[in-house]
């Protein structure tokens, strides 16, 4: 037994020895391929390929070096209660007379990156229409006009796009030239899909069509960070007096510019400087699997579902022990993003995402989150904001809500009517036969009367007339192979409707 005993650290060892020298071969034909890929790139793309790949193999890097989960669970506490504040709080201190000086060191940024595809839609989601014919697009620019001729401010727009969405994008931006807002652009990075079995590219030259369509991804809403810092226009931004970007999903109809957060960020002592606010809200049993904040190492930190070991998911979904989730609205000082690249010490965890190509080859993509990039920034601060704030359209269930008489409109912003009695919104789930936005519009002639709802489910072949109007809760089931009408001016409180109901003209 003695002689065994010494004979385990070296075996150990030799394993460790092995695992390295494999992961060094894997770095040295991931780094031979890339050059090959930049070699079959032109002019200015091969310039951008260059430094888009260098985040790429950083990233790689360190996906080789990761095992095992990112956090051990016995390590995770409650944040400090100063750590997270109320809304409430921060609102109570009011606003300075001039809060112009306070927007004119405001750059608003909007994540433009997804396209419209899980709601049937071609192209990007931000130019789906949502309200009035007005898209995503039309209601941000329409936001901060209003806030830039209110008062008197010059608060940009920057879009991160990428490169399924720039090219449409910019065709549509023309129409906005007349418009009290400057609008600038940037592109994500390009990576490349890596096959699960060699951990090497599928892509074999740079193009984007043919072959090609399907082996190349945007890689999440964390590379905003190198990708804003390449494009040159995070230092262009500081030159011109900027100090503060609000970053949120162009998909998130509450993410508007609060004046209240923005001026506890200004009003802060130049040695306390909050460098990173994550806008938090109370969870709901509908958001169970949203990242949420931890304290953990000393420092503030997101926590990822994905980041959770197997054992404990149920208890990162309990609604008790973690209570608020992360609306990715978030406030970032642009200087420190500039100092946290030049020093090489944005640290995101990796999310690793598994995709299964058209002809079925099973491929990997390496990920982050922009909040996860939280720990990195000094006196980082959680604020608890009000549900409103957070209000996503990743469906047309979602689409319903924004679309109805449960929100009022005014100058791009929508907020909940005051004819409604809870502040609280429905709970609405669309079937299948709504899923894309197009056959969603043909099943509604008017968009039905909501103020009063409760709950609404809809399932199978179902069809609204004009002037419908729910209350409470709502069950329509159409059966397979029936249909059902709703006749129009009919008003169901309270009602489950199934079977076959289809009214004929005659």
């Amino acid at each position: 037994m003695m002689c065994l005993s010494k004979e385990l650290p070296s075996n150990s060892n030799k394993m460790a020895q092995f695992q390295e020298v494999m992961r060094q071969q894997l770095e040295s034909s991931m780094h031979a391929e890339l050059e090959k890929l930049v070699g079959t790139a032109k002019g200015a793309e091969a310039e951008v390929s260059k430094k888009d790949f260098e985040g790429f193999r950083k990233l790689f890097h360190r996906f080789l070096q990761v095992k095992g989960p990112s956090v051990e669970w016995s390590k995770i506490n409650r944040p400090p209660e100063d750590s997270i504040q109320p809304y409430d709080k921060i609102k109570a201190k009011g606003l300075p007379d001039y809060i112009a000086d306070s927007l004119n060191k405001l750059v608003v940024v909007k994540l433009n990156g997804g396209l419209g595809t899980s709601m049937g839609c071609k192209g990007p989601k931000s130019l789906i229409s949502v309200r009035n014919e007005n898209t995503f697009l039309d209601l941000t620019v329409q936001q901060i006009e209003h806030l830039n001729k209110t008062y008197n401010a010059d608060v940009p727009l920057v879009l991160m796009n990428s490169f399924n969405t720039d090219e449409d994008t910019k065709k549509i931006l023309q129409k906005y030239t007349h418009h009290r807002v400057k609008i600038h652009t940037f592109n994500q990075s390009r990576y490349p899909r890596i096959n699960k079995e060699s951990l090497l590219p599928v892509a074999k030259d740079m193009a984007m069509t043919g072959e090609n369509a399907d082996v190349w991804y945007p890689p999440g809403h964390g590379d905003i960070y190198a990708s804003f810092y390449n494009s040159g226009l995070l230092e262009q931004l500081i030159a011109e007096g900027k100090e503060y970007i609000f970053v949120s999903n162009i998909d998130n109809l509450g993410a508007t510019v609060d004046l209240y957060i923005l001026n506890h960020l200004v009003s802060q002592p130049n040695g306390k400087r909050c460098e990173f606010i994550m806008e938090v809200t109370d969870k709901t049993r509908a958001d169970v699997k949203g990242g949420t904040l931890i304290q953990y190492d000393g420092k503030l930190r997101l926590l990822e579902i994905a980041q959770v070991p197997k054992a404990h998911v149920d208890e990162f979904k309990s609604v008790t022990k973690f209570k608020i989730f992360n609306t990715n609205n978030l406030w970032i000082s642009l200087s420190a993003i500039k100092r946290l690249q030049e020093q090489n010490a944005m640290d995101m965890e990796i999310i690793v995402n598994p995709k299964t190509l058209d002809g079925g080859l099973n491929v990997i993509q390496l990920e982050t989150a922009v909040g996860a990039a939280i720990k990195c920034f000094d006196n980082a601060l959680g604020i608890n904001v009000p549900r409103s704030r957070f209000l996503p359209v990743k469906t047309t269930s979602d689409l319903l809500l924004v679309m109805s008489n449960l929100y009022s409109l005014e100058a791009g912003s929508l907020t909940m009517s005051e004819r409604r009695e809870f502040p609280t919104t429905p709970h609405v789930k669309l079937g299948s036969s709504f899923t894309k936005v197009q056959e969603y519009l043909t099943r509604f002639e008017s968009i039905p009367d909501m103020l009063e709802l409760d709950h609404l489910t809809v399932s199978g072949d179902v069809t609204f007339g004009k002037h419908v109007s729910l209350k409470g809760t709502v069950i329509i089931i159409a059966n397979h192979g029936d249909r059902i009408d709703i006749p129009a001016g009919s008003m169901l409180e309270n009602k489950i409707v199934s079977g076959n109901l289809r009214i004929l003209d005659h």
